[in-house]
């Protein structure tokens, strides 16, 4: 099966495009295909500038993590070729889905480990299902994480708690995954879909070049010292100003009206 068949992607009238792992059977396990999916997915959002993406797993798990039977079926300098070409692409779409200006909403349900935490944790909001659970699971099989979660644990929940959860490996409820940031808010499970097609939509009708830009600003404010991180803010608050968005929003604001940023993106 190749990447087209591991994950769809379609853009709705909104210009939300919602990106689906459809491995259900196998938890939605990301083997070289599902990656090549992924990044295959994440190229064509950034080809069709959509607004909001909303990423999916197929069944009662979002992502159980590596597929496992894939890689046990190899060794020795083969294993890790094949590994390397996995995480090539699995990284290669994290990075362009960082890099767009539409914000990234993840749905979250059952079994999320592994990669499945790291694409959890990529999202700019993550919406879980109040089934879901959360392991890192990496060492327990003698492995060290992938898909960011080094990166993306300590930012989020602190080096702390991210390495109780990298070296313990124990399983963290939804509950408990929103309390310590790893997820943005817990619904119940029946309306999960719901929930995240209507952040995901509400998301597409906002000003998508100040979006953009907010998600660079947060997640460079970590590894930039505040100097220049306000000069950083003060060059991106300048640019949305003289933008059709941030003319729009203020004429809004004065009409007392709601601003209209549907449709075709709006470029300075």
């Amino acid at each position: 099966m190749d990447g087209a068949m591991r994950v769809t992607v379609g853009v709705d009238g909104a210009g939300v495009a919602h990106v689906e792992m459809c491995r259900e059977k196998a938890g939605n396990a990301i083997d070289l295909a599902m990656a090549q999916g992924l990044l295959d997915a994440a190229r064509s959002c950034r080809r069709a500038d959509v607004r909001a993406v909303l990423l999916t797993g197929q069944g009662r798990s979002f992502c159980v993590g590596g597929d496992l039977r894939e890689f046990a079926g190899l060794s020795g300098e083969r294993l890790a070729a094949h590994l390397t070409a996995v995480t090539d692409a699995l990284h290669g779409a994290l990075r362009v889905f960082a890099g767009l200006d539409a914000p990234l909403v993840a749905a979250v349900q059952g079994a999320v480990a592994g990669a499945g935490v790291g694409l959890a944790a990529a999202a700019d909001l993550t919406i879980a299902a109040s089934d879901a659970t959360f392991t890192a699971a990496y060492t327990g099989i003698g492995y060290s994480p992938d898909a960011g979660v080094s990166w993306s644990l300590p930012r989020l929940v602190g080096p702390k708690r991210a390495l109780d959860l990298l070296l313990t490996n124990r399983r963290v409820p939804s509950a408990e995954a929103a309390r310590m940031g790893l997820v943005s808010r817990v619904v119940a499970t029946d309306r999960l879909p719901e929930e995240a097609a209507h952040a995901a939509t509400a998301l597409a009708r906002g000003a998508t070049g100040a979006l953009g830009a907010t998600r660079r600003l947060v997640a460079g404010a970590l590894s930039t010292g505040l100097d220049a991180h306000l000069d950083v803010e003060a060059r991106h608050l300048a640019a949305a100003a003289v933008s059709a968005e941030g003319r729009e929003g203020v004429d809004a604001f004065l009409a007392k009206r709601r601003p209209d940023w549907s449709g075709p993106r709006m470029d300075s």
